[in-house]
């Protein structure tokens, strides 16, 4: 029979997950790194942080085990450790949502009003796709469209959409699909796209959820 200090010692290790993830920066940055790996200048610029910042999360991150790091030269990418911190995160998103008072306030807070906005699951999308049916659009930043994609999307980085109008076909269905579904990029270029009448959706979740669920995808 194991000890009191040796259990306990046993779930202290257990939680250094949990507490790696108990700050928001920290989560936000697994979440940009669940689409691909990144460098530490890049993170910074994506979750308004200071280099110095950024890289004190990436280092409790990495004492976790949740990211790993891969050198080029002077720079340093991180990346998920593996498959299943991207289902960590994804878990403690839905059991906040279910569970935790005002997140449906706060989500509304920063996403606005979605009312209007019609979205697509990701069999009925799949389907879509085979189907040569519809065009899809990445609104995610390059770095992340080159890590991995729904294949045959076109990548339309985020706030480029106006730019790209003129190569969109007016009879065929768009969906935009972007990181997830606390992502605005999708949200900005599906009503964009309907202010110059174009039949457009969004992806119900995103990329992430597409990879998990064992769907095609293309890289490069």
């Amino acid at each position: 029979m194991g000890d009191r200090a040796a259990k306990d010692s046993l779930f202290d290790a257990f939680s250094e997950a949990a507490r790696a993830l108990g700050n928001g920066r920290r989560a936000e940055i697994v979440d940009v790194l669940a689409q691909g790996e990144r460098s530490v200048e890049a993170l910074a610029g994506e979750v308004g942080q200071s280099l110095a910042n950024t890289s004190h999360h990436l280092r409790v991150l990495a004492r976790a085990g949740l990211v790993t790091t891969r050198r080029e030269g002077t720079r340093i990418h991180y990346r998920l450790a593996g498959e299943g911190v991207d289902r960590l995160w994804a878990a403690l998103r839905d059991v906040a949502v279910d569970h935790v008072a005002g997140i449906d306030r706060l989500a509304d807070a920063y996403l606005g009003d979605r009312t209007e906005l019609r979205t697509v699951d990701r069999r009925e999308l799949a389907g879509l796709v085979a189907a040569g049916a519809v065009v899809v659009l990445d609104v995610r930043p390059p770095a992340e469209y080159a890590a991995g994609h729904i294949p045959g999307a076109r990548s339309v980085p985020p706030h480029e959409v106006q730019r790209h109008l003129g190569t969109l076909p007016q009879d065929t269905e768009i969906v935009a699909y972007c990181r997830g579904p606390y992502c605005v990029y999708a949200d900005e270029a599906v009503r964009e796209l309907r202010r110059h009448g174009f039949r457009a959706r969004r992806l119900e979740d995103g990329f992430p959820e597409w990879r998990r669920a064992g769907l095609p995808v293309a890289v490069g």
